[in-house]
């Protein structure tokens, strides 16, 4: 019987898999790669797979959680030499963000191959608009392995305002952009997002076989905290939680499925304890402390897919029923909160639920940002 990711993914040929079309432009030159641990053919890592097929490869940069994949969320990462390969490792999630015109002094062509998961939150889409940067100032070009997008079918949440612009939100894009990474590109280029409107040369290798609709499991978890199907499919309705004195899952085996904190004791019967867990959440929200609250592990995702929206529903309930509600939104208590109105990227959401305003009137303030978003999106499609 074909699994679920057969099932899912049957036909889908990811950029980086259709190495006939992207080898020539290869042949002979000095050859940089951005990438981490979902950057694969097959099960092998594209580093070793191009290697293999005598590709000089001459660095690679690394982004958030390290180009292996094993750094925590948010913990720098330093240059090293990879073990594997004997490549140098460029870290661009420490000293720098982005490569400086030396590091690409000796690169003929890079190549970008990051899986991402299609919420406005996901720092790859950032990592990757500065790449783009660093490319048009050294006069090289970008070639983008395009990988889907898990959550490509949801457009929703509000747009950026970008008077909230921060690390976790740098475009006016909603929170789930329904986009392609390449896709991602082509707006960032066409709409002029890049540091002085530049636009980069780019070379993209299109998803074969795929559409926006199409579900699609992920062969290997796009970062320690995002490490089951059900949590990527929760992530554009919970990540929003990193906005709220609320334990969203981190330091336990099942982050962004499991919502909970000491103060509803006596109102949810389900519990957790968060621990430090190394290369996941090193210090939680609630460390060693029960939480109680909702369990979504077994929550049907057809659900989301059915109604194609972002799940407003848990925030409200969960406000409603905190015992403290002055300290729901009030980041002092926690380090590893953000703003409300950063995480949302509106200035007017916390107010709206603790006033109870009716979920369908807090989107139609969204609507005629989220309605001119998804005309100027139909410009950059790659993908039905």
């Amino acid at each position: 019987m074909a699994t679920k990711t057969d099932a899912n993914n049957s036909g889908i040929k990811t950029g980086a898999e259709q190495t006939e079309l992207y080898l020539p432009l290869l042949k002979g030159k000095r050859v940089a790669v951005l990438a981490n641990q979902t950057s694969i053919i097959g099960k092998t890592h594209l580093v070793d797979s191009l290697q293999k097929l005598g590709v000089n490869i001459v660095k690679v940069f690394g982004p958030e959680h390290g180009f292996r994949g094993n750094a925590s969320a948010g913990a720098k990462v330093a240059d090293e030499i990879d073990q594997q390969t004997g490549i140098p490792i460029i870290s661009l999630y420490g000293k720098k963000n982005k490569p400086s015109t030396a590091d690409l002094a000796d690169v003929d062509i890079l190549i970008y191959d990051l899986q991402d998961v299609g919420v406005r939150f996901y720092t790859n889409i950032n990592a990757l608009s500065r790449l783009m940067e660093a490319c048009e100032a050294s006069k090289k070009t970008l070639l983008i392995l395009d990988r889907p997008n898990p959550n490509a079918y949801l457009i929703d949440g509000p747009v950026l305002d970008m008077k909230y612009k921060s690390g976790i939100g740098m475009f006016p894009i909603p929170m789930s952009h329904g986009l392609t990474v390449a896709e991602f590109a082509q707006m960032a280029n066409g709409e002029g997002w890049l540091t002085n409107k530049v636009k980069a040369d780019l070379k993209i290798i299109k998803v074969a076989n795929y559409n926006h609709d199409m579900p699609y499991t992920l062969p290997v978890p796009p970062s320690p905290n995002l490490n089951t199907q059900q949590s990527i499919l929760l992530y554009p309705s919970v990540c929003m939680f990193e906005g709220v004195y609320v334990n969203h899952g981190r330091g336990t085996y099942d982050p962004f499925t499991i919502l909970g904190s000491p103060a509803y004791k006596g109102i949810y019967s389900f519990s957790f304890t968060p621990k430090s867990i190394k290369g996941m959440a090193e210090s939680p929200i609630f460390m060693d402390e029960v939480c109680y609250g909702i369990d979504l592990r077994n929550y049907d995702t057809e659900q989301l897919r059915k109604s194609k929206k972002i799940n407003f529903e848990w925030i409200k309930e969960l406000y409603k029923n905190h015992p403290k509600k002055e300290q729901f939104f009030e980041s002092k208590f926690s380090n590893q909160m953000n703003n409300i109105e950063i995480q949302i990227g509106r200035g007017d959401f916390r107010q709206q639920i603790i006033d109870d305003v009716p979920i369908e009137t807090i989107r139609a303030g969204w609507e005629p940002g989220l309605k001119a978003y998804k005309e100027m999106r139909k410009k950059y499609l790659l993908y039905p």
